[in-house]
């Protein structure tokens, strides 16, 4: 597993080694265990013997997507962060004569642009901007991992977890009486827990699913129902609506393409397929998310 530090692949190794896996995870610092192993993506060095007997490989390398302004230089950081790591696991895999049957590559709900009408399923086109293709590429640069492996791109929407993520600065203002919904607060943000977002890669790892995958929760809300939500879980006011010009004054590009984004997603295949969420509801989100919060 690569980027297995970060949040998502925190939850993901806790999730997989309480189903008894081994879960090695690739660390760009010298290896401390017999379960870590040092690569460069950067570099694309990985010595392909650490996938050798692996039955999949998870990818979910890339520097956070919201954590400063989008200047020039951050948006190479963004891309590079992403398609480098992705290139040196296909590069590894193609030399072996066995790859791993399953490679899971992270994606984004970025792949459809920032304002999009109607419902976004896997089939829906790609929009434009940043994120866009970003998301594009990302996906394409997976899909060069050798014939016979079966590559999935989950495409993940906002993750709500207290340990940071897209709730990570809102959390503390919400506490305070502070927060309040960004804009007129009408646009829809694909939401999933953090602990089903790791049940879900799981899951994708066995599933006969294939390409892209859109994992978010099966209720739609708009990001006033999200914050009213939150605010009474922590019970808290949330009035101070942060308008448009003062998200772009601070954010730039970055306000349009997340923090304003219209994105209806819906986990159409995740659904057909047949996975249960532990959370599928905001009600049930709040519920875990404040339990979380406490522990």
């Amino acid at each position: 597993m690569s980027g297995a530090s970060g949040m998502i692949g925190t939850a993901l190794s806790g999730q997989l080694t309480a189903d008894g896996n081994e879960v090695v995870r690739l660390v760009r610092r010298p290896a401390k265990t017999a379960l870590e192993w040092t690569w460069d993506p950067a570099k694309g060095e990985l010595d392909e013997a650490v996938l050798e007997g692996a039955d999949a490989v998870v990818n979910l390398s890339g520097a956070g997507i919201g954590d400063r302004p989008w200047t020039k230089r951050r948006i190479q950081v963004l891309t590079e962060s992403r398609l480098r790591p992705t290139q040196t696991l296909t590069a590894a895999m193609r030399r072996l004569s066995k790859p791993p049957a399953t490679f899971i590559s992270q994606s984004a709900s970025g792949y459809y642009g920032a304002s999009r009408e109607g419902a976004l399923r896997e089939d829906s086109a790609q929009g434009s901007g940043v994120l866009g293709h970003l998301s594009f590429e990302w996906e394409r640069m997976a899909r060069t991992a050798p014939s016979g492996v079966r590559v999935v791109a989950p495409r993940t929407g906002v993750v709500l977890s207290s340990s940071g993520g897209a709730l990570g600065p809102l959390l503390p203002l919400l506490k305070l009486g502070l927060g309040g919904p960004f804009g007129n607060g009408r646009q829809y943000w694909p939401w999933i827990t953090l602990a089903d977002e790791a049940r879900a890669l799981a899951y994708l790892l066995t599933a006969d699913l294939e390409g892209a995958v859109n994992v978010c929760a099966p209720e739609s809300a708009d990001v006033n129902t999200i914050v009213a939500q939150l605010a009474k879980a922590f019970h808290r006011p949330a009035f101070l609506r942060v308008p448009r010009p003062a998200l772009k004054l601070v954010l730039g590009g970055l306000a349009d393409e997340l923090v304003m984004a219209n994105q209806r997603m819906e986990p159409a295949r995740l659904q057909e397929a047949g996975f249960q969420w532990s959370h599928p509801t905001l009600r049930d989100a709040m519920a875990w998310l404040r339990q979380d919060t406490n522990r």
